[in-house]
């Protein structure tokens, strides 16, 4: 398989033998510390118009600040009238910036992403929540470098439980998805979330190759629907979101990108589905 010019260090260390056994250092958190260490250092700042220029990054969107390093430059806050939220609270909005893909959660509490077969007793190690979420809707939303890396929460709710996994840092592209089933090995933090509109949902904050810090503002408490949940520092990340049987109903495009294996480019606020009740629509005179 062959992949765009900036993609071939990512195809040289996924796909030669050389490049694994490099991987396997890169992939470890010690490695994402030093780097983290570095991108916060003032002289990191030289790289600023570098990147803004590679990926065509419009900085009147973003708040006119001083950045005193790249990693300050990378969680630039946006205009917050750039992200909007629908104003009809029935609607499921998207948490961030990304590409997504929705998948359903088997009876068995099973989804599949390009026939790899996740569990998410797995991917939460706890069980009694996994079981919560049997039939329901898996949405994972892949971020990149250019992806604005802030988050929000998608509705009003309280947090009823929180917690952080320790794993490697595989970046999340699809490159890798051939080798490793990156969301059940890379580091992680989820957050159990008991909302208005959708019911129980679970938000987790997937890290990825070099990027060692998920910064979440709360571990407890109340928040409010485009409220925001938290930031990634420099890389390409990932955020999944599970939903409870009947809880919502997704798009149908982005359905049926799914099932074509395409992703959908969304934006934080973008509305991604609705809330459904026993299986049809929520209106808000029922």
């Amino acid at each position: 398989m062959k992949y765009p010019k900036d993609n071939l260090a990512l195809n040289f260390l996924y796909n030669s033998l050389l490049g694994r056994v490099l991987l396997h250092l890169l992939v470890k958190p010690t490695v994402s510390k030093v780097f983290g260490f570095l991108m916060d250092r003032p002289i990191s700042r030289f790289l600023i118009p570098i990147f803004v220029k590679r990926y065509n990054i419009n900085m009147k969107e973003y708040k006119d600040v001083k950045y005193i390093s790249f990693n300050d430059f990378f969680t630039r806050e946006i205009k917050k009238e750039l992200r909007p939220f629908p104003n009809d609270p029935s609607d499921l909005a998207a948490p961030c910036d990304g590409k997504l893909m929705a998948y359903p959660i088997t009876a068995d509490s099973i989804f599949y992403i390009k026939n790899s077969m996740y569990d998410v007793d797995e991917l939460l190690q706890d069980k009694i929540h996994a079981g919560e979420f049997k039939n329901g809707v898996c949405l994972i939303f892949r971020l990149t470098p250019d992806d604005y890396h802030r988050y929000s929460y998608v509705d009003d709710g309280e947090i009823t439980y929180h917690k952080r996994i320790k794993g490697v840092l595989h970046t999340v592209r699809p490159i890798s998805q051939q080798w490793f089933d990156i969301y059940v090995q890379n580091s992680r933090e989820y957050t159990v979330m008991q909302t208005i509109n959708f019911g129980k949902v679970i938000q987790m904050e997937v890290g990825a190759l070099f990027v060692g810090r998920i910064t979440n503002h709360l571990t407890g408490g109340t928040f409010e629907r485009g409220d925001e949940k938290g930031m990634f520092e420099f890389g390409g990340s990932g955020i999944v979101l599970l939903f409870q049987k009947n809880s919502i109903t997704i798009d149908d495009a982005i359905s049926q990108n799914t099932r074509q294996n395409k992703e959908t480019r969304v934006q934080m606020g973008y509305k991604i589905g609705e809330k459904t009740l026993h299986g049809k629509k929520w209106l808000p005179s029922e």
